[in-house]
C-alpha cells in the first residue's frame, strides 16, 4: 500500500479529522478503512440510510460516498446532506466505477466536491481527502474570521448608537431644563407614539416599512419634537401667560430650528445617523402641520405630512390637553378624546385618531404611569 507523504500525514494526525466512508460492499469499506485509519478517525456505513443516521447524530468532517447503492444511491444521499444546514458544508467525495461525463455532472449537481474512480489508488484517496479537508479548514477559518469581523462591526454600531442616544438625551434634557412646565410630557408622548404606531402597523393595510425596528427608532425620536425650543428666547418660552401675535410667530420657529439642528447632526454622523434622526427631523419640523393643510411651518396636508409627524401631532396635543399649564387647567381624558375626535380629518389624520380610539386603555395607562 502506498503511504501518505510525511507532510500530509503530520497535518492529518494533528487535526484528526473524522471521515465517514459509505459503501454497500464490505470489502471496499475494509480497504478504505485500512487506507484512512492511520491518519483519520474513520466511521463506516453500509447504506445511505445508515450514513444519514450517523450524520444526524454528529456531522463528520468529510464523507467518501459510493454512488451505486440500493434504495438510496449516493446522489440522493448527497442531496439530502446538502439540504440539511447541519451537514450542508461537509465535503462529499464520490467513489464510483461510473466514468461517463454525465455521471460526474449528476454528482456535482447533487453537491459533490470530487470524484475518485474505482478501482482506486490509495495514494489518490489520501491526497483527495487531505486536499478537501484543507479546503474546508480554510473555509471554516474564513467564516470564523468573517463572524469575528461582523461581531466587531456590531459592537462598533452599538457603541455609535449609545453615543448618539446619549448625546440626544443631553440635548432633550437641555430643552426640558429650559421648559420645566412640561414635566413627564416627553416620556408620555414617546410611549403614546409607540402604542399608536404599533396599532397602525398591525392593521391589514398597515405600512410595510413600519416594522418593529422602525417603530422603536420612531419612538426614540419622539422626544426630539420640541428640541428647537432651545433657540427660543426665555422671555417667550417661559412667559407664564398667553403669547402676543409677534411672540407666537417667534415661538412657531421652533419647528424649523429643531429640524435644522437635527439635519446638522445627520450631516455630521452620515451613515451612522440611523433612521432615528431622520424620524426626529420629520417630527421636529412637521408635528404642527394639520391634515387639512392649515398648520405650520410648511402648510403640508394629508399624507404629504410624514406619518411620524402625524403620530406625534395626536400624541402631543392629547398630552397637552390632559396636562396643567400656567395658562390653562387640565382636561379630563374624555374631554381630550372628544377634542381629538372633533379634529379628525381637519387637524389630525383620521387613521391616527382611529388608533387612539382603539388604544385608549393603554394610553390612559401610560398617562397614569408617567403622571407629573
Amino acid at each position: 500500500m502506498t503511504m501518505m507523504p510525511p507532510d500530509i500525514a503530520a497535518a492529518s494526525q494533528a487535526t484528526q479529522a473524522t471521515v465517514l466512508v459509505v459503501d454497500d460492499t464490505p470489502a471496499n469499506l475494509t480497504l478504505l478503512a485500512q487506507v484512512l485509519k492511520p491518519n483519520y478517525r474513520v466511521q463506516l456505513a453500509v447504506s445511505g440510510a445508515k450514513a444519514l443516521e450517523i450524520c444526524r447524530r454528529q456531522a463528520p468532517d468529510l464523507i467518501v460516498l459510493d454512488v451505486m447503492m440500493p434504495e438510496l444511491d449516493g446522489y440522493e444521499v448527497c442531496r439530502q446532506l446538502k439540504a440539511d444546514p447541519a451537514t450542508r458544508r461537509v465535503p462529499v467525495i464520490f467513489l464510483t466505477a461510473l466514468t461517463r461525463p454525465e455521471d460526474e455532472s449528476a454528482g456535482f449537481e447533487a453537491g459533490g466536491a470530487d470524484f475518485i474512480h474505482k478501482p482506486f489508488n490509495p495514494a489518490t484517496v489520501l491526497a483527495r481527502v487531505h486536499t478537501h479537508l484543507q479546503l474546508k479548514l480554510a473555509e471554516d477559518q474564513l467564516l470564523r474570521h468573517n463572524a469575528q469581523l461582523s461581531d466587531e462591526l456590531d459592537a462598533r454600531r452599538r457603541e455609535v448608537e449609545r453615543l448618539r442616544d446619549t448625546t440626544l438625551f443631553v440635548m432633550v434634557g437641555l430643552a426640558e431644563f429650559r421648559d420645566a412646565d412640561t414635566g413627564n410630557h416627553i416620556q408620555r408622548t414617546q410611549e403614546y407614539v409607540r402604542t399608536l404606531a404599533r396599532w397602525i402597523a398591525a392593521q391589514p393595510d398597515g405600512p410595510a416599512d413600519l416594522t418593529e425596528y422602525a417603530i422603536d427608532e420612531l419612538a426614540k425620536a419622539a422626544p426630539l419634537h420640541d428640541i428647537g425650543k432651545v433657540a427660543i428666547p426665555d422671555g417667550i418660552l417661559l412667559k407664564p401667560g398667553r403669547l402676543s401675535p409677534d411672540e407666537w410667530r417667534v415661538m412657531k420657529t421652533h419647528a424649523e430650528h429643531g429640524a435644522d439642528l437635527l439635519q446638522r447632526a445627520i450631516d455630521r454622523l452620515g451613515d451612522d445617523a440611523g433612521p432615528m434622526l431622520t424620524f426626529g427631523k420629520q417630527i421636529a419640523r412637521h408635528h404642527h402641520e394639520k391634515w387639512d393643510g392649515s398648520g405650520y411651518p410648511d402648510g403640508l396636508a394629508g399624507e404629504a405630512i410624514p406619518l411620524s409627524a402625524r403620530l406625534m401631532a395626536v400624541a402631543d396635543v392629547y398630552d397637552a390637553l390632559i396636562s396643567v399649564r400656567p395658562y390653562k387647567q387640565a382636561m379630563t381624558h374624555d374631554e381630550a378624546l372628544a377634542f381629538i375626535r372633533n379634529g379628525s380629518g381637519s387637524h389630525f389624520d383620521p387613521r391616527v385618531v382611529d388608533a387612539l380610539n382603539a388604544c385608549l386603555d393603554e394610553v390612559r395607562g401610560i398617562a397614569s404611569q408617567w403622571a407629573d
